[in-house]
């Protein structure tokens, strides 16, 4: 049996995820199991569905299961997202592959540059080490770090890229708990990640996608993906300045001084100086964001930042998540009719609990990992609190039944 994972955010599923799944299967997959970002991505925006939308998305078109990726995860850096999702794979107890998408598409100078910096050998650390003091940023240092390793490999372009940037660190997971899992990578098709345009050829990013539709440029975004998910994004979308009022309340609720924002994860001292000296001229999220940006503050570390306090996930609850092995539950958002039979396998294998029912949680979960849950469930509440406040005028959607309805969803389950 061939199960195949794939760590994903499909904010929205678009063509280029279809081909990747057509791919996998096409490989020999006897199932694909997704780990998927709940209502906030790693980049620091919410999604522009919620998560059972997207579970749905990803059913219809190929995949056999979703688990949701715990909000600790979902919401880190490049490497506390692929340790992450690495650790819930690993302890699903089935999975044989991780397969993703990278702009090289090599997957054995990744590898290379993976098991570096898994093993942070002292050339590796020395020369790191180095361009830190310089006031390098950590992943300009790193980059220039495999740069100097592999002088005679040009990876400078490799290196740079977030696709293989990410690639590199589900590897480096892998090695570090000596996995069994085999990673393998598909190039990328068409625009690249950070692309905001659209072009004629029928693979886009997803940031393309989102620019579009935040431009209420829908009928532009119709050929760039699946005929079922184009039809589920006729409700109202969500982006990050839809959040701009209630961050801006609750940083003003906690600045009482410099290091008022210094408690919360991935924050510390010098990003939470910069934050409340500059709190008064806020006028949204993005903007926000973007006045604060600088050489070693990057635009997306600075919005998982202000989600992290939004979300009042503190990072004495993200160092107890890491310490404690990241992930330590796998709840269950969806599966197809094929994915059943792996479920019980899963459920047979797993070394840690799979949840299906939310409101069980707190019987099958104790210590960081009901700490963890929590997060999930909160995060979720703001989410749909917002999104019911931006839609209900239309339909009459209540902050009050998304509290309900998160805390009694129903798995999906697809025929």
């Amino acid at each position: 049996m061939n199960v195949t994972a794939v760590i994903a955010e499909y904010n929205p599923f678009h063509n280029g995820h279809l081909y990747q799944l057509q791919t996998i299967r096409e490989q020999g997959a006897d199932y694909i199991v997704i780990v998927m970002s709940g209502d906030f991505m790693q980049r620091g925006i919410p999604a522009i569905v919620n998560k059972y939308e997207r579970c749905r998305m990803a059913l219809s078109n190929g995949a056999d299961i979703v688990f949701e990726l715990p909000v600790y995860a979902a919401l880190g850096s490049a490497e506390y997202f692929a340790q992450g999702a690495v650790s819930m794979l690993d302890k699903l107890g089935v999975v044989d592959f991780l397969h993703f998408g990278s702009e090289s598409g090599d997957i054995s100078l990744l590898t290379e540059c993976a098991k570096i910096t898994a093993h942070e050998t002292e050339t590796y650390k020395a020369l790191l080490n180095s361009y830190l003091r310089q006031g390098i940023s950590f992943p300009a240092a790193r980059d220039r770090a495999l740069s100097d390793i592999f002088p005679d490999k040009n990876i400078t372009h490799i290196i740079k890229t977030p696709n293989n940037i990410l690639g590199m660190e589900y590897i480096k997971a892998l090695i570090q708990r000596n996995s069994s899992i085999k990673p393998a990578t598909l190039a990328r098709k068409g625009e690249g990640y950070s692309s905001g345009s659209l072009v004629s050829d029928s693979y886009v990013s997803a940031n393309a996608i989102r620019a579009a539709l935040s431009a209420n440029k829908d009928s532009a975004v119709k050929s760039y993906m699946p005929p079922s998910v184009y039809e589920a994004l006729g409700q109202e979308l969500l982006y990050a300045n839809d959040f701009s009022e209630l961050v801006l309340y609750r940083m003003l609720q906690l600045a009482s001084c410099k290091d008022s924002f210094a408690v919360y994860y991935d924050i510390g001292s010098q990003l939470s100086h910069t934050l409340y000296n500059n709190l008064y001229h806020y006028t949204s999220f993005d903007g926000f964001a973007m006045q604060n940006k600088t050489k070693n503050l990057t635009f997306s570390r600075i919005c998982r930042g202000l989600m992290h306090i939004l979300l009042d996930m503190t990072q004495e609850n993200a160092n107890c998540f890491q310490q404690n092995d990241y992930t330590q539950y796998a709840r269950l958002l969806g599966f197809s009719k094929h994915g059943q039979e792996l479920l019980k396998s899963i459920k047979a294998n797993a070394s840690i609990p799979i949840l299906t029912k939310p409101s069980a949680a707190s019987k099958q979960l104790s210590g960081a990992a009901l700490m963890s849950f929590q997060a999930d469930i909160n995060a979720a509440m703001i989410y749909e609190s917002v999104r019911s406040q931006k839609i209900q005028r239309l339909s009459g959607y209540s902050a009050k039944e998304a509290v309900r309805n998160e805390l009694t969803a129903e798995i999906i389950k697809l025929p």
